[in-house]
């Protein structure tokens, strides 16, 4: 049954016209309160409608969704969809409605997204960080349009972002994979061309460097964050003389596509070479063995990154950004410290 702002007022301990208020964002209800009141309306499922003050006000109540990137123009990749379904739940407690971009269109006819955003008077853009960013990206960054990053950088007077610590990613895995006793890793990245790409890599070869590790060339390969690439460049590193013993995959996608490549060649998972990979997507634990890997925490990225950016468009706050701490998980295919070390400890 459909529940009231009534029958929500009243679980909350507050008054309507304080339900009211939060809805449209007024800025005298304390935190906590509008913490919890959002939180039941949440937890019922409470969807509500255009206030007459809205209405009134001849606002869009659109908020565009952009993918920045000329390749993989899509969010099928399941660290993205996870992020705009608890962006799409917390921006739509609001009041706001999502309108998609398609770059298609921009890659082949030259148009920019600030033309379109201005068009069609969205209040503010959410911008996903891809790969080979369009030039376009940076024109709406600095525009008067409210935007919030996710994965890119912005740095205009009403924009900020939200990303993983991506170096404390790596510095992460690399420190488990030491401390368990593995000392040749391999890495499995995605594009450098990226900026989260970038990162990863970057600290993974520093982090490497710290613990007097050898980082060898030969073990270093770079895909597209999607299964087939991880498989691709784990038969790659297979049919290497040497073979590593750890491998950091940059993403859950090709961390799988590098066990199924390791199965076929005979190897067993985590006896003869270890796999961590990172997001943490559903089908991480699901596989055998389960995945270890770093979860990068989709649902507040996705609920900051809406408060956020209502923020912006109220001009509550101007031009920040946000790391968000990564988790290590440790599971099957990377869960116990090399033989050899093992016994030294019992010795």
């Amino acid at each position: 049954m459909k529940v009231t702002i009534k029958q929500i007022a009243k679980i909350a301990g507050v008054s309507q016209a304080t339900v009211s208020k939060i809805i449209n964002n007024y800025d005298d209800v304390g935190e906590a309160t509008k913490k919890r009141v959002l939180d039941i309306m949440d937890q019922h499922g409470y969807r509500p409608s255009y206030s007459a003050k809205t209405l009134a006000s001849n606002h869009s109540n659109l908020i565009g969704v952009v993918y920045a990137g000329k390749v993989n123009a899509d969010f099928n990749h399941p660290f993205f969809v996870d992020v705009m379904n608890s962006f799409k739940k917390s921006i739509g407690f609001f009041g706001y409605d999502l309108m998609f971009f398609s770059n298609e269109k921009f890659n082949y006819e030259s148009e920019d997204y600030l033309a379109r955003c201005r068009h069609y008077q969205v209040e503010g853009c959410i911008i996903i960080g891809g790969e080979e960013i369009q030039e376009s990206i940076y024109d709406l960054d600095k525009s008067e349009i409210p935007c919030i990053g996710v994965d890119i950088k912005l740095t205009g007077n009403r924009s900020g972002y939200i990303m993983t610590d991506n170096s404390q990613i790596s510095a992460k895995v690399v420190e488990h994979f030491y401390l368990q006793g593995y000392r040749d890793i391999a890495y499995i990245g995605g594009k450098v061309d990226s900026e989260v790409g970038t990162i990863r890599y970057e600290s993974f070869k520093k982090v490497v460097g710290q613990y007097g590790l050898q980082l060898n060339e030969d073990w270093i390969i770079f895909g597209d964050y999607f299964k087939k690439s991880g498989y691709e460049a784990m038969k790659k590193l297979l049919s290497n003389k040497s073979i590593p013993e750890a491998v950091f995959a940059a993403s859950d996608l090709m961390a799988l596509g590098a066990i199924q490549a390791i199965k076929e060649h005979g190897l067993r998972v985590p006896d003869d070479i270890v796999v961590i990979g990172c997001d943490d997507i559903e089908a991480a634990g699901y596989v055998e063995p389960p995945l270890t890997t770093i979860r990068q925490d989709k649902e507040k990225i996705g609920k900051l990154a809406a408060h956020m950016l209502v923020d912006f468009i109220n001009e509550k706050i101007h031009s920040t950004s946000v790391m968000v701490e990564p988790d290590l998980i440790i599971r099957g295919t990377c869960g116990k410290a090399k033989n050899i070390i093992m016994t030294k400890m019992v010795e």
